[in-house]
């Protein structure tokens, strides 16, 4: 297939942790041809490899060449601004994550009602993905193109951590990902399931993207920013994009947006679909009127500056505990020597992180310009549910309780786990933007593969959800 194509069968839009998936599963048809679109640069260049090949660092500090950043406030009395940050690199943000691959749980999917989507029809896909270098059997994968192991000998906050919990009466969890539908993984501390192998992050990109590598039928055009799509009679036909040869028009039989729960929606908005009202108001045609933006979820955290020692050269995050509520994270180092900071400032402390699995607040993701350079305004609203913030101040009461034994907790801040998703959500009572195939309302050939699509979010980091999610789509795209 030539490297610069106009057309092609299938267009991602997006080479996150869905959209690699997505690439390499369509492409193994050699009959079918696959054109990628990436805004961020490829591996390719040794300035990208060595930052998100570490699996020992954040690259999403101001340093970062491979990250994109989106102001949101977490709560609105009193407001509080944070920067959420996406991967902008082949592999998204896959590629510069802490490594967390914790599936969801059954009760998660079964609780979708989305057909197609049950615990019993996503296992095989989470299965699918993974090598397990620790665990066998018929819940985990043994041939996948991620590797999964966890740690067995813990730096000394973690275990501190551990040996906390266990005092306080938690029990051991084996597996984190051991989940069967009729004996779901409880209250407990565990290993956290990294795809991290030998120091090395294993992301998408290079796993799933770096297998189809030689493919003729697959091309991946890095450095190329989709700044709308196309429609024609009720059809999605193309892409307008910028890239490194200036401004182009590719067009596509199929068309996926793969570009994370931000980018996607904000994608759908600027191209006339999305709520009415919003889009008149941001001077953008309507093509449909949809509920995209209107409802997003995430995980909000509340952070604990704690006084043990930092752990450089370590995963960020090497065992969790999870209770009914919140799962309260030790991470090894302060922010800023997880993101490539000197690490001597003494400021920058380990912290616990307290996260509210399963939050009933929703956010908004609004346009507020057709101008495709001005981001979406985006907020949090954590603050809006009472029970969520009840359930989050006696989650950090238990930390506090944790981090005391031995250890003196710092005061406590607001903060988000980084997980927004549900923007473009799925389901079956047709006033969902997508249907239960991830296929847009109103319009033909176009399809949302990646976070965006969860009707709710995952009670566990949805890492692993959305990799499974861009295996599990295929099936349909394909079609």
């Amino acid at each position: 297939m030539s490297r610069r194509p106009t057309h092609a069968d299938v267009l991602i839009v997006g080479a996150g942790s869905a959209g690699c998936v997505l690439a390499e599963r369509l492409s193994a048809d050699p009959d079918r041809s696959v054109v990628v679109v990436e805004s961020g640069p490829g591996p390719g260049d040794p300035r990208v490899s060595a930052q998100i090949d570490d699996g020992l660092r954040l690259p999403i500090g101001p340093a970062s060449s491979v990250v994109r950043h989106y102001r949101t406030t977490l709560t609105q009395d009193p407001p509080r601004a944070a920067m959420l940050v996406r991967g902008a690199v082949v592999g998204g943000s896959g590629a510069v994550n802490g490594g967390y691959f914790c599936r969801g749980l059954p009760a998660d999917f079964d609780g979708w009602d989305v057909p197609g989507w049950s615990w019993s029809d996503v296992l095989p896909h989470f299965r699918a993905v993974e090598t397990d270098r620790d665990f066998g059997g018929p819940l985990h994968g043994g041939d996948g193109p991620m590797t999964i192991r966890r740690v067995t000998h813990f730096e000394e906050g973690a275990r501190a951590f551990i040996e906390a919990t266990r005092r306080h009466g938690f029990p051991w969890i084996e597996d984190l990902n051991g989940s069967t539908a009729e004996d779901a993984v409880g209250t407990g501390v565990g290993a956290v399931p990294l795809n991290i192998d030998d120091g090395t992050r294993v992301g998408p990109g290079g796993a799933f993207l770096g297998r189809a590598a030689g493919r003729g039928n697959l091309a991946v055009l890095d450095r190329t920013r989709v700044t709308r799509v196309r429609f024609d009679g009720g059809r999605a036909t193309g892409v307008e994009c910028v890239g490194p040869e200036g401004a182009r028009l590719l067009t596509a039989d199929r068309i996926v947006l793969s570009a994370g729960a931000i980018g996607s929606a904000h994608l759908l908005l600027l191209s006339g679909v999305g709520p009415a009202g919003m889009l008149a108001a941001a001077g953008v045609p309507v093509t449909v009127d949809l509920p995209v933006g209107t409802g997003f979820a995430d995980h909000p955290e509340l952070v604990l500056p704690v006084d043990w020692p930092a752990a450089p050269g370590r995963p960020p995050l090497e065992a969790v505990l999870v209770t009914d509520d919140v799962e309260i994270r030790p991470y090894t180092c302060g922010f800023g020597a997880m993101t490539g900071g000197p690490g001597d400032d003494p400021e920058d402390r380990p912290h616990l992180g307290v996260t509210l699995v399963r939050p009933r607040a929703r956010g908004v993701l609004s346009l507020v310009s057709a101008d495709p350079d001005v981001a979406p305004l985006l907020e949090h609203r954590y603050d809006g549910e009472p029970a969520d913030v009840a359930a989050l101040e006696a989650g950090a009461d238990l930390a506090h309780d944790l981090a005391g034994t031995g250890y003196e907790a710092r005061q406590s801040f607001w903060s988000t786990s980084q997980h927004l998703c549900g923007s473009v959500p799925m389901g079956t009572d047709g006033t969902s933007a997508l249907d239960e195939r991830c296929r847009v309302r109103g319009v033909d050939g176009l399809w949302v593969v990646d976070g965006s699509i969860m009707p709710s979010i995952t009670s566990r980091g949805p890492h692993a959800t959305i990799v499974m999610i861009g295996h599990r789509a295929a099936e349909f795209v394909g079609e």
